[in-house]
């Protein structure tokens, strides 16, 4: 009877955590999923941000109260405004975020992915299976767990975990200067910009005119015609002019070749007359 009684609070389950867990556990799933199939990499973020705090509130409910605290200050306080913080000064694309480098990647991800979680429900399940839950100590001799830590990171470690926060903070300050542009003017609106082209631009701040405009053909080669029948040189391109100049002055030449051995046949004709 004691030990059913030991074992109860153990494998009973109360109304408001199976409540709290039938909340809780599709948001943090959704926000996963969320994380994974989001196009834009800020979306991705917050959904990752909020599967953590879904996490957290998971972590104070099972009365992990430390566990939670960390989770919300140091994850999702921390960690992921920083990286918001980084995205949102530098910038991603949607296309760049979505583009591969190497492909079959993703196929590989999933494959992994897939296989580890499948190793790690094999593992839970054989645990439960086939272990004896206990209650954990309270403590470390006359410390709790909250107390040793606290010693391991502020007394001990102490000046690895100072380095740790200026590695951050230099990161932080490289990706604001990175991201920073100086304007060496003052910023210029589509109206300066449109008086600055017709300042500029020599003799002609409009576009030049298609090929084949007032004409009966759209050849890219053909210049095209003015309202008052004259061509226009500039619509086509000077690559395509000079080639055609070219093709003109080598057809000249083969056609001044050939005109002198004309006559000289027909008059070996009528020599044969």
């Amino acid at each position: 009877m004691n030990a059913l009684l030991a074992a109860a609070p153990l494998t009973a389950t109360s109304t408001g955590e199976s409540v709290l867990f039938w909340v809780l556990a599709p948001l943090a799933v959704l926000g996963a999923l969320g994380m994974i199939a989001a196009t834009k990499a800020v979306h991705s973020a917050l959904c990752l941000a909020a599967t953590m705090i879904a996490l957290a509130v998971f972590y104070i409910a099972q009365d992990a109260l430390f566990l939670g605290v960390v989770q919300i200050v140091v994850y999702t306080g921390a960690v992921m405004m920083l990286f918001l913080f980084v995205l949102m000064l530098v910038g991603v694309d949607s296309a760049e975020s979505l583009r591969e480098t190497l492909r079959g990647q993703r196929v590989a991800a999933a494959a992994v992915g897939v296989g580890f979680g499948l190793l790690l429900i094999s593992g839970i399940g054989n645990g439960i299976a086939h272990s004896n839950i206990r209650y954990p100590a309270t403590g470390f001799g006359d410390r709790d767990v909250i107390g040793a830590l606290a010693e391991l990171i502020f007394v001990r470690y102490v000046w690895a975990f100072e380095l740790t926060g200026a590695l951050l903070i230099t990161a932080t300050i490289g990706a604001m200067v990175l991201a920073h542009r100086e304007h060496l003017g003052p910023r210029l609106g589509q109206r300066e910009l449109s008086r600055q082209r017709f300042r500029t631009a020599a003799g002609r701040p409009t576009p030049l005119p298609t090929p084949g405009v007032y004409a009966r053909h759209n050849a890219v080669d053909i210049p095209a015609r003015l309202p008052d029948g004259s061509f226009e040189q500039l619509s086509v391109s000077t690559i395509l002019r000079h080639r055609r100049t070219r093709a003109l002055t080598e057809a000249a030449v083969i056609s001044v070749g050939r005109a002198p051995s004309a006559p000289t046949h027909d008059s070996d004709e009528e020599g044969s007359r």
